[in-house]
């Protein structure tokens, strides 16, 4: 064993990698923490002595949530809900798109649109954590609560689980269904609507929460434009028409408010979490035969907006103290919402002052508690609250302002009432939108222990890494500036969204770097090769269209290939005969030739019968221009019977593999067969099979790209370094090209079911991070078989390996904390760099711990072995 392989070299490279999860759990706790709420149940106070309560125009709610339902889903010209656009032109309905703030996902967005307030960014990981309970709101104040405690009715709820999660012991009767099972687009439907006819009939309820999940499902699998968008449109539309008859037919329904709305919307490519305005802008409608009291109704369907901004533009917040007045209840304690405008005009004068009032002392107790020394008494001290020097002391001067126009009415000055209103409508909005941006209760401490810690780890690798320095003075040029450059690049906002193009920049000019140098001592065919490869890099670059600016934009995986199955499926079957030739080519020890035939065989069929068979249900369009008998398919069980089976015969040939070539008796006979035929290569073309399993069926053809970029790589005598870097920049690479970015809404659950019956945590997150990261996977393995070539020559070339990798994930991992605390005030901080720093995490733990130094150096040792 080398010096630079020996013990004391093992245990810094240990401590290197174990600081990475301490950094990060660290820094997360500082970054994330949970904000604080007022607890209880907020009660009806003084407000001016106006007398009793406006009395509410309704008693029931019906609370209809339709996953991702965008806002042209409803209002636009091609919208199938026809009814609810009618209800709109005659003016039983009000319309509004309901903006969503980042993260664009359910759990916070439900928290939202029921307490009013600005949820923590931590619950973008709680909301992938279908067993979490620790982020309920059984303690907090919504309108949930308040309506229970009215005592008027019971509350049911079916759908979404998340509402069961965030409210437990609420509801007397439910039916939830897990929001990440997104193969399903009808039964999760049918088991709302099937409960429904039965809960018109009854009376003893005075709050029912519907949650559709079908359209978000289809959204995720094939994007808004799927074949599958109109139906469900229209079949959401029948049940907003059933409710609607029922309201007038059922006399216990006639003061029965439905309300109509998304809990966030979905962008081009069918996804969300981020914050692209079609994620952003879901419908909200309010619909009754009431509102045609209060309104002539509006043109609808309306003309397309690009932005996806239809008629009143509220916030999502603003839908519980809106239903505070309209059910008569008093405003949650930690709303930030403010009542819309237009539903006021169910009341008159003082009865709309009082409620504007109260919705705006709700709001001041927040802002006292988060600027205890702020002073909002006495009269005002400014003529002009825009000129106040901060949006303390802006807010103090609106609330000085209000409180005189107030008291100027309760002195008999009627014709003040106007001008109240206006004043707390004024200062409400303001306060909602000093409240909304105001930094998080940052643990500012903690981030420092966190970068701190990482930077310990960078250090380490550093050292290390020097310690390990193989080849060219340049190639370290090259490692040190892509380290320097993309740390550099983790403080600017556009580049951690449109971080794809630094990789494919940095992958052609190390692909030109390494052929040139080759170049030098190798025939001038090697050129004409390597203008293959940069050609084919180049194909790969325009596989999928991701970023910020650019994802929806036609591309080859979107555009071109549905256009051409043909060529698609073409390509498609080229990568498994690819993967069975190899397979077949190498055998399996101690098996006959003939016998690794049918096991490569009976492998490959059977995955590639599960990837048609999925894509004839999932997307039907990529069949389109095939001959019917293969659109139709053979009869064959159902999916996740075909993909349990397809994951058994790879364990089980995996595990055969393994123990042929360990057990004593099979090693011989193997050494002559060179390393390309040992278990290392075996292992690879097994993983291969896996990952195909597990990737969209557009994106396959992808893995034939890899295939020849890797031969081109093996055949240049590459040293270790180069190596290293190699599969540092091609796991990037690939990550991006396969339809990867720095956004929530990227994050691919097409796959995250197969072969799983239920919701299973460890199983469907697994499956989630293979199907995300299989591009990264893929170069981890094939770097893996370049080392183990290198590996006659170098014996320590692994742990050289693991430093060089160490190192910049360490080191990345330093840039993105010190950009997130330095910036923790940007207007971007929500929306692009905290989802980096949740990528960052499953970057370093998932991808470098658990398949680069775990996954990587079994690939190793099995393949020395």
């Amino acid at each position: 064993m080398t010096a630079s392989t020996g013990p004391f070299h093992q245990v810094l490279l240990l401590l290197a990698n174990a600081l990475i999860p301490v950094a990060i759990l660290t820094f997360a706790t500082g970054f994330f923490p949970y904000k604080p709420f007022l607890p209880g149940l907020a009660q009806y106070g003084e407000t001016g002595g106006y007398g009793e309560v406006p009395a509410p125009p309704f008693d029931k709610v019906v609370f209809m949530v339709v996953d991702a339902l965008r806002s042209d889903f409803v209002y636009g010209p091609a919208s199938a809900f026809s009814f609810t656009q009618s209800l709109i032109t005659e003016g039983a309905a009000l319309p509004f798109t309901a903006h969503a703030t980042s993260p664009t996902i359910t759990m916070p967005r439900v928290k939202a649109i029921t307490t009013g307030s600005i949820p923590s960014f931590l619950d973008v990981i709680l909301n992938f954590a279908e067993s979490d309970t620790t982020s309920n709101l059984a303690h907090q104040d919504t309108w949930l609560a308040q309506m229970k405690a009215k005592g008027t009715g019971k509350l049911v709820m079916y759908g979404d689980d998340t509402w069961l999660k965030l409210f437990p012991e609420t509801f007397a009767r439910a039916d939830g269904t897990s929001s990440f099972f997104v193969s399903d687009f009808t039964e999760v439907d049918n088991n709302v609507t099937r409960h429904i006819p039965r809960e018109l009939e009854n009376d003893d309820w005075n709050t029912m929460i519907m949650h559709y999940l079908g359209l978000d499902h289809i959204g995720h699998k094939t994007g808004p434009k799927s074949p599958h968008m109109i139906p469900k449109q229209r079949e959401m539309d029948d049940m907003v028409q059933t409710i609607y008859a029922a309201l007038g037919a059922q006399a216990h329904l006639h003061s029965t408010l439905l309300v109509l709305c998304g809990d966030h919307g979905m962008n081009d490519a069918g996804n969300h979490g981020g914050s692209a305005p079609g994620e952003t802008s879901p419908a909200l409608v309010f619909i009754s035969p009431k509102l045609k009291t209060i309104t002539k109704g509006k043109p609808c369907p309306a003309p397309e907006e690009p932005d996806y901004r239809y008629y009143d533009f509220v916030e999502q917040s603003d839908v519980a103290p809106t239903l505070a007045g309209l059910l008569g209840f008093p405003v949650p304690l930690n709303n930030l919402g403010v009542f819309i405008p237009s539903l006021l005009r169910f009341w008159e004068g003082r009865d709309r002052l009082q409620l504007l009032v109260r919705n705006a002392v709700q709001i001041l107790e927040i802002v006292r508690a988060t600027f205890p020394h702020a002073d909002f008494g006495g009269p005002p001290r400014l003529s002009d609250c825009s000129t106040a020097s901060s949006d303390v002391d802006e807010l103090a001067c609106m609330w000085q302002q209000a409180s005189r126009a107030r008291q100027e009415v309760k002195e008999g000055n009627y014709e003040s009432t106007l001008e109240a209103s206006r004043s707390f409508t004024t200062f409400s909005k303001r306060a909602q939108e000093v409240m909304s941006s105001t930094a998080s209760n940052y643990n500012v401490p903690r981030l420092h222990w966190g970068i701190g810690i990482a930077s310990v780890s960078a250090a380490v690798a550093l050292v290390l890494s020097v310690s390990t320095i193989r080849g060219s003075i340049m190639t370290w040029l090259v490692l040190t500036a892509i380290c320097l450059s993309y740390g550099g690049m983790m403080f600017a906002s556009s580049y951690v969204e449109e971080e794809q193009h630094y990789w494919y920049w940095v992958a052609s000019g190390w692909l030109a770097y390494i052929s040139l140098k080759e170049s030098r001592f190798r025939a001038a065919a090697l050129g004409v090769t390597s203008v293959g490869i940069l050609l084919g890099l180049r194909v790969t670059r325009r596989w999928n269209q991701t970023g910020q600016k650019f994802a929806g934009e036609p591309d080859i995986a979107k555009a071109f290939l549905p256009a051409h199955n043909y060529i698609m499926w073409t390509a498609v079957v080229a990568a498994y005969l690819d993967i069975l030739q190899r397979l077949t080519r190498r055998g399996f020890p101690r098996a006959p030739p003939q016998v690794a035939i049918v096991i490569s065989v009976t492998l490959c069929l059977a995955a590639f019968s599960f990837k048609a068979a999925f894509t004839r249900a999932d997307a039907p369009e990529l069949l389109r221009d095939l001959p019917q008998l293969l659109r139709d398919g053979l009869p064959s069980p159902p999916l996740i019977v075909q993909a349990r089976t397809v994951f058994l015969g790879l364990a089980t040939a995996l595990g055969y593999a393994v123990f042929s070539h360990l057990w004593p008796t099979a090693a011989k006979g193997e050494e002559g067969k060179g390393i390309e035929g040992g278990l290392g290569w075996l292992l690879h073309d097994l993983l291969s099979l896996l990952l195909l399993t597990q990737t969209r069926v557009t994106n396959i053809p992808l893995f034939l790209l890899f295939e020849v970029q890797l031969n081109f790589l093996t055949s240049l005598d590459l040293s270790a370094t180069d190596i290293s870097i190699t599969s540092l920049v091609f796991q990037y690479l690939s990550f991006f090209a396969l339809g990867g970015s720095n956004a929530i809404s990227s994050v691919d659950l097409s796959n995250a079911y197969n072969g799983v019956g239920g919701y299973d945590v460890v199983a469907v997150g697994v499956l989630t991070f293979v199907g995300n990261w299989a591009g990264p996977i893929w170069w981890t393995s094939a770097a893996t078989l370049l080392l183990l070539r290198r590996a006659k020559r170098e014996p320590a070339v692994w742990g050289r390996h693991l430093a060089l990798q160490t190192l910049f994930t360490t080191s990345s991992l330093v840039s993105v904390m010190a950009a997130c605390a330095a910036l923790r005030s940007h207007l971007f901080i929500w929306t692009v760099f905290s989802p980096k720093y949740l990528f960052s995490m499953a970057w370093c733990l998932a991808q470098h711990l658990g398949v680069n130094v775990v996954g990587g150096s079994i690939l190793f040792w099995a393949g020395r072995a």
